[in-house]
């Protein structure tokens, strides 16, 4: 965890050197001030990451002393600790900057620590995509991690140029493993809020009861766990982008609430009555048919078309096949530093059948092909004995599906664990799903893809 300099301002020092002699076990930097005026001059003459701030102060108060710390600095996250904890000191302060805040007494330590933890997570994602952005500005060029040589994929590009500088929705098509976000990323990075974090949600990754929480956020009471204030991940992308991969897996009810917060820009956290504004790019990304979804009914044709302002549909990589070659190369080069091995490339029937094979699974498939070969290879040069398949993939039934023996096999391991899992659990899904150490909204969704009996 990356360690914050922090002051904090306080008109009691036993409450200042508590918190102060806290913070510093913990690792980060603290600074004190004892009050409003004596807390200005330090910012304007140092740096810091973090203010502890006290609302209630002889002299300056700790709205006054907020209002002139973003005038010095607004990139500074201040946390409000108020004794009164109403409503109205809770917005106040969030309107005029806060990043969230405390009630006196603190004496629930680990409130504390989860909430410098999330802010210490979020300054040093920012700080990431900044590096990033420079990086990227250094070399000149449009695109990371984005391999490519197609005219498709050009255009795709190009149009994720003239996208990312404007405010509009964006929702992302495409099959399994075509890359929907690191198009998204690309998006975030070419936009002005590049210095800002941009903040992934698998919305199938998360079982439905808690998607709602992970989102939006909760107050410390709102549900059986919820020991403390927790901000949501749309708070955390403040000023930056979300992006909802899997967003025709979400629920009828949490359609509704994205819809609100789509039109409205304003949530609450679980269990608060508090409406909460944030600014955030909003992308999504999907490999269903939405369309099919609405005409069904299964999806709100409001919130589709909320989704979709602008769509940018990724094509499979058999129907660009020109990337193939520089994809291949990209690959290699990688997996043969990461694994500390001396392979060159492939002899001319490994490439002959590379280019020749469809790749169902797409990108993904092709990176996983590509690390096994390069792992396995006895030579310089990768030879068809160190692919997946063979070529009579290149004779089978031009009606069936020429899955590599690689996916076969990974399905075919995955759906035996899923089955032992439910026979151990006697088909109660929640404890199957806590014997695999997925959700069970996803193990939902992989009974469902493997016809299993739930």
């Amino acid at each position: 965890m990356r360690t914050l300099s922090i002051l904090i301002v306080d008109d009691e020092k036993s409450q200042r050197e508590l918190l102060g002699g806290f913070l510093q076990s913990q690792g980060h930097t603290v600074t004190e001030a004892e009050n409003g005026e004596k807390a200005v001059k330090t910012v304007a003459s140092g740096h810091f990451d973090l203010i502890l701030l006290d609302y209630k102060m002889p002299g300056m108060s700790g709205l006054d002393v907020l209002k002139e710390v973003k005038q010095i600095n607004p990139e500074i996250d201040v946390v409000i600790i108020t004794a009164y904890g109403t409503v109205e000191t809770a917005v106040e302060a969030l309107k005029a900057g806060a990043i969230d805040y405390l009630t006196k007494p603190i004496v629930e330590l680990d409130e504390l620590v989860i909430l410098v933890n999330r802010i210490a997570e979020r300054r040093q994602l920012i700080q990431e995509n900044k590096l990033l952005k420079e990086d990227l500005n250094k070399r000149g060029v449009t695109a990371d991690k984005i391999i490519y040589k197609s005219g498709k994929m050009a255009e795709i590009i190009n149009l994720a140029g003239r996208v990312a500088t404007s405010k509009a929705s964006v929702l992302i098509q495409g099959e399994s493993g075509t890359g929907k976000e690191l198009l998204a990323r690309l998006i975030h990075q070419l936009s002005l809020r590049a210095d800002k974090p941009i903040v992934i949600v698998n919305c199938v990754a998360l079982h439905e009861n808690l998607l709602e929480s992970e989102l939006f956020g909760h107050e410390k009471g709102a549900f059986t766990g919820a020991s403390t204030r927790r901000i949501g991940r749309f708070e955390e992308a403040d000023g930056g982008t979300i992006f909802l991969d899997e967003i025709g897996e979400l629920s009828p009810t949490m359609q509704v609430k994205l819809l609100r917060f789509l039109q409205e820009r304003e949530f609450q956290r679980v269990g608060s009555n508090v409406n909460l504004q944030v600014d955030v790019r909003f992308i999504s990304a999907t490999n269903r048919n939405l369309e099919r979804q609405v005409a069904e009914g299964s999806f709100r044709d409001d919130l589709f078309y909320r989704l979709k302002v602008v769509t940018i549909s990724l094509p499979p990589l058999r129907e660009r096949k020109e990337d193939i070659p520089a994809l291949i190369d990209y690959f290699v080069e990688k997996f043969a530093k990461e694994n500390g091995k001396n392979v060159k490339g492939f002899t001319l029937e490994a490439r002959d059948l590379l280019l020749k094979y469809d790749y169902p699974g797409n990108i993904r498939e092709l990176e996983n092909i590509m690390e096994r070969a390069v792992v396995i290879a006895r030579e310089e040069y990768i030879t068809t004995n160190d692919l997946p398949f063979k070529a009579d993939f290149l004779t089978e039934d031009s009606d069936k599906k020429p899955y590599s023996a690689l996916k076969e096999s990974l399905d075919e391991l995955e759906k035996k664990l899923i089955m032992e899992a439910m026979e151990k659990a006697q088909d109660n899904q929640t404890r199957a799903a806590g014997i695999l150490g997925i959700s069970e909204r996803m193990l939902r969704y992989k009974l469902k893809k493997y016809e299993l009996k739930g």
